[in-house]
């Protein structure tokens, strides 16, 4: 009776073990489609959009203040630009610090995590750049 009694409950952990590995690492086509998709879609919910990038590269390229980040980011409006750098510190990318004095002044700076999209920023500007030249080529 033990014996069975430990087979089952062998037998239930590989079960369960195997359903969760399912979960985490999916083996179908459609599965692995599916994690794609939704991972994708997770980092376009956090740095999608016409101004966030271009916020990030504006803070990583030394640009600290709002209206120096205004100024060098042609377009944008100083409710977008509020709007988006909230957005941004919600997310963990950028860093508000307030130094009280004669005038106040709010700095914005990227934070370590901003690091993480450098990758994504150098592979997404190479492509703008061959992007462009195809586009002249043709054009």
């Amino acid at each position: 009776m033990l014996v069975v009694y430990f087979r089952l409950a062998v037998t239930f952990r590989l079960v369960k073990k195997t359903i969760m590995e399912q979960q985490l690492f999916p083996h179908g086509p459609v599965e692995k489609c599916n994690v794609k998709l939704n991972a994708v879609g997770d980092a376009l919910y956090v740095i999608g959009g016409k101004w966030k990038l271009r916020i990030i590269i504006a803070l990583s390229e030394g640009h600290r203040r709002f209206n120096e980040i205004q100024r060098t980011i042609k377009g944008i409006s100083a409710k977008m630009l509020s709007n988006e750098l909230k957005d941004l510190e919600i997310n963990g990318f950028v860093k508000r610090t307030v130094h009280t004095g004669t005038p106040v002044v709010v700095e914005y700076e990227p934070t370590d995590y901003t690091h993480t999209l450098n990758a994504v920023l150098t592979s997404l500007a190479d492509w703008g750049i061959m992007h462009r030249e195809k586009l002249r080529r043709e054009g």
